[in-house]
C-alpha cells in the first residue's frame, strides 16, 4: 500500500516571544490507504491541533501535510470530519442534515436516497430519518453525525474524540457501528482519542503522543481480528496491548 496521507515534520506554535506556546510537534506520520489509525494521548497534548492541521483548518508553523502527494493548503471539502460536538443543524431533520452535506457539494439528492436509507439503517436510525436533532439522544445524534460525515463516500475520515461526551454503554454501541461501517467501506481513518481501550478496539495502528508539546513516542500495530467484539476484547492479546500502552503513559505520569 502507498502512503495515502503524509505528515512531515509538522509543528504548531501559538503566539510569539514570552507568550509562545509550543502546542504540537514536530512529528512525521505516514498513513496507508484504508488504515484505521488512532492518535492516542493525554488531554492537552495537541491531538486536536494535529487534526485541525491535517484537515487544513489550521495553518502549521512548519512542516507539511499531503493527501495522495498533493499539498494541503486550506480546508478540505472532499473528506469526512466529525468532532466531539456534532455539526447537526437544529432546523433540519436527520435526513435533512445528511442531505445538507450533499447539497454543499453540489450532488444530486435523488441519486443518494437509497444510500441515505442504507447508511441510516446500518446504525439503526432508519425510523428516525424525519426526526429533528433535539428529539434524539446524544448517542443517536452522534450516529446521525457519523452518517452525515460518511454519506459522500469520502476516502478520508477525520474523527476528533466523537464519543467523548457519551456514557460508557452508548460509546460501546457506537464503536461497534463505526467499526461495521469502516469494515464495509474501508475509508482511511484518523481517530483522535484519549481512551486506550477504544484505540485498541478500533485501530489497525495506534500512534502514542507524549504530553505537551505532543510528539510521537511510538507506533503500535494492532494485530487482532475484526470485528473486535466482546470475545476479542476479553482475549489475552487485547489485554496485553492495553497494558503495554498504559505502561507508556504511566512513565509520563499521566495515569
Amino acid at each position: 500500500m502507498k502512503n495515502f496521507i503524509e505528515v512531515t515534520e509538522l509543528k504548531k506554535v501559538f503566539g510569539n516571544g514570552k507568550d509562545e506556546v509550543h502546542a504540537f510537534g514536530p512529528a512525521t506520520i505516514n498513513i496507508n490507504t484504508g488504515e484505521f489509525v488512532s492518535i492516542l494521548g493525554p488531554s492537552g497534548c495537541g491531538k486536536s491541533t494535529l487534526m485541525l492541521m491535517v484537515a487544513g483548518l489550521l495553518d502549521s508553523t512548519s512542516g507539511k501535510v499531503e493527501f495522495e502527494s498533493k499539498l494541503v493548503k486550506g480546508p478540505k471539502t472532499d473528506i469526512g470530519i466529525m468532532f466531539q460536538d456534532n455539526t447537526l443543524v437544529p432546523w433540519r431533520t436527520v435526513k435533512g442534515n445528511i442531505e445538507l452535506q450533499l447539497e454543499l457539494r453540489g450532488l444530486n439528492l435523488k441519486d443518494y436516497q437509497e444510500q441515505i436509507y442504507n447508511i441510516l439503517k446500518s446504525v439503526n436510525l432508519e425510523d428516525f430519518a424525519e426526526r429533528f436533532p433535539n428529539e434524539l439522544s446524544g448517542g443517536m445524534q452522534q450516529r446521525a453525525a457519523f452518517c452525515q460525515a460518511m454519506i459522500h463516500d469520502p476516502k478520508i475520515i477525520l474523527l476528533d474524540e466523537p464519543l467523548g461526551k457519551l456514557d460508557a454503554m452508548t460509546r460501546e454501541k457506537i464503536r461497534a457501528d463505526f467499526q461495521k461501517l469502516w469494515m464495509v467501506k474501508k475509508p482511511t481513518v484518523i481517530f483522535v482519542t484519549h481512551s486506550i481501550e477504544e484505540a485498541v478496539q478500533l485501530s489497525s495502528r495506534v500512534i502514542l503522543i507524549t504530553p505537551r508539546p505532543g510528539k510521537i513516542d511510538r507506533e503500535i500495530k494492532i494485530d487482532l481480528p475484526y470485528p473486535r467484539d466482546l470475545k476479542v476484547k476479553r482475549s489475552a492479546k487485547f489485554v496485553e496491548y492495553v497494558n503495554s500502552i498504559q505502561e507508556v503513559f504511566h512513565k509520563y505520569g499521566v495515569i
